[in-house]
């Protein structure tokens, strides 16, 4: 069912439609590369971090990187170089992922911690605005990841990873997060949402990683099956409907530092596949 567009890259992550291209964060490179239909690669930009780190675009086009253990939000200038955008540095925890909504409002999460202790959930999201004021919108997210917003800006779904549901607040005129309920009980990663309003977000079923197409409330639409754990998605292509996939031999078998040992020093294992979709992208990344 998926076919093979790209390989080599480390760790894939922060999956984006941009431009006609694919663009991505390739964890253990520090590179934000952009990836054609054809496959061909291009390095857009190189990042001062380690990872995690994650990208998305304000409504002028210009992209903003998440630096994640520097707990910085860079923005490339054009002339590439990339700057400080606004001042994180008060937030109480490492950063992760980002998505920017159709107000130029960037919403950042962090305190993604893998061995938080037994009953805590440490991860927050803060929102930055275009004044570039910080303030923290929401905490107590277990595993903060993916984020989308919905087309018409009403709604934020982020997958919180270690609780394995799908989080979803309503986004009030300021900006904050509001109205916290279970959008659909299934974990999630990098995701993204379709114009029939389900979201795709890799995940597992009982053959093994598998991408999946999620309703609010938890039915599962479509199943992508997957050779190695998927990472992130993105939807696509010249019609919106190719479904593209971040994947990795991450081991559930493993502990998280030697998978990371073992994908950022051993063979290179990671992919872009391609599916077909069947609905388009919609909303926010």
């Amino acid at each position: 069912m998926t076919e093979v567009l790209l390989s080599g890259l480390r760790i894939g992550e922060s999956a984006r439609w941009h431009e006609g291209r694919l663009w991505l964060s390739n964890w253990g490179t520090g590179e934000v590369l952009a990836v054609g239909l054809d496959g061909a690669a291009e390095v857009m930009a190189t990042v001062p971090t380690t990872l995690p780190f994650s990208i998305d675009w304000l409504p002028d086009g210009r992209l903003l990187v998440v630096a994640g253990p520097e707990q910085r939000l860079l923005r490339q200038e054009p002339d590439g170089s990339l700057v400080d955008h606004a001042d994180l540095s008060g937030l109480p925890g490492g950063l992760n992922e980002i998505v920017v909504d159709g107000r130029g409002r960037s919403y950042v999460n962090g305190g993604a911690d893998f061995h938080p202790a037994e009953g805590e959930a440490p991860g927050f999201i803060a929102l930055v605005t275009p004044e570039g004021e910080v303030r923290e919108v929401a905490d107590g997210i277990a595993f903060p990841n993916g984020m989308v917003v919905t087309p018409d800006g009403g709604t934020l779904v982020i997958a919180e990873s270690f609780a394995g549901t799908l989080t979803a607040f309503d986004i009030g005129e300021d900006g904050g997060l509001a109205n916290r309920r279970v959008w659909a009980p299934v974990p999630g990663d990098g995701m993204v949402l379709d114009a029939e309003g389900a979201i795709w977000t890799p995940g597992w079923d009982a053959s093994g990683p598998a991408c999946v197409r999620v309703a609010e409330g938890g039915a599962v639409l479509e199943t992508v099956p997957l050779e190695h754990a998927g990472f992130a998605c993105a939807l696509g292509g010249e019609d919106g409907r190719t479904l593209f996939v971040l994947t990795a031999d991450w081991r559930m078998t493993d502990g998280f530092e030697e998978n990371l040992e073992r994908l950022l020093t051993g063979p290179a294992t990671g992919r872009v596949l391609t599916a077909r979709a069947p609905a388009p992208h919609a909303g926010h990344p």
